[in-house]
């Protein structure tokens, strides 16, 4: 149970991988998107819900417009809940300025804040606990919601990233590799989807899994299915 719920918080990272299998239709501007998730254990039973939403705003009419991100899950099973809230302010070309992580797992606590320096490079990162830490980025440094995003809008303009390096608390190498296309369900509807192999390692932890993304023009990560013990699956699929 407790490496299945750190799948939970690693889901994060699960999703900062996309596909590169459709031609350039255009930038998506990702304004007012509202994507909703069911989580799945391996035998299909619902273990909660999450939701990844954006929106955008211009401070003044002349400066670059500011993208507002956050990714919500709540699951659990009796006697141990999940709550996830992320948060994620960026700029430019999806550089990002400010990441904060609230979560809670049964009677584990984490609440911190990464914010991003664009002139030095230098990622610092602090808890509410008192605790600081700095790492060093480069000047346009993002963190895992914010690549995401980062990612789609790439892959909407038929260009695949190169492995990178996001911030989810510590920094975290991404890798992907393209699997080929494939029928998935979403409810009970079949559509067409890119697969991935991706793989996520930190300095403490790494996770490999598949994730799908739709042929839209959003690129809109459709299916996560990430490999427990025994050959089952844990899975957070797209409610539509």
């Amino acid at each position: 149970m407790k490496y299945s719920f750190g799948v939970l918080r690693l889901l994060m990272a699960s999703l900062t991988t996309v596909a590169v299998a459709a031609p350039p239709v255009g930038p998506p501007s990702f304004d007012n998107e509202q994507l909703h998730y069911n989580i799945n254990w391996p035998s299909g039973l619902s273990l909660g819900e999450g939701a990844l939403t954006a929106s955008s705003s211009k401070p003044a009419p002349d400066a670059p417009q500011r993208l507002h991100l956050q990714f919500d899950i709540d699951a659990g099973v009796p006697g141990f809940s999940v709550t996830d809230r992320y948060r994620a302010e960026a700029a430019g070309e999806f550089c990002s300025s400010e990441f904060a992580r609230t979560t809670t797992h049964g009677r584990n606590k984490t609440d911190e804040k990464i914010t991003f320096d664009s002139h030095n490079g230098n990622v610092t990162r602090q808890t509410a606990g008192g605790g600081r830490s700095e790492l060093q980025g480069t000047p346009c440094s993002r963190d895992a919601l914010t690549f995401l995003y980062y990612v789609r809008r790439e892959l909407s303009e038929g260009r695949m990233p190169t492995p990178q390096t996001m911030f989810l608390g510590a920094p975290y190498d991404v890798r992907l590799e393209f699997h080929g296309t494939e029928s998935i369900r979403i409810g009970d509807k079949p559509v067409e989807a890119d697969r991935f192999a991706a793989s996520v390692k930190g300095p403490a932890s790494s996770i490999s899994f598949d994730i799908f993304f739709l042929k839209d023009r959003a690129r809109t990560p459709a299916l996560v299915r990430v490999p427990l013990a025994m050959g089952t699956t844990f899975s957070m699929e797209l409610v539509k």
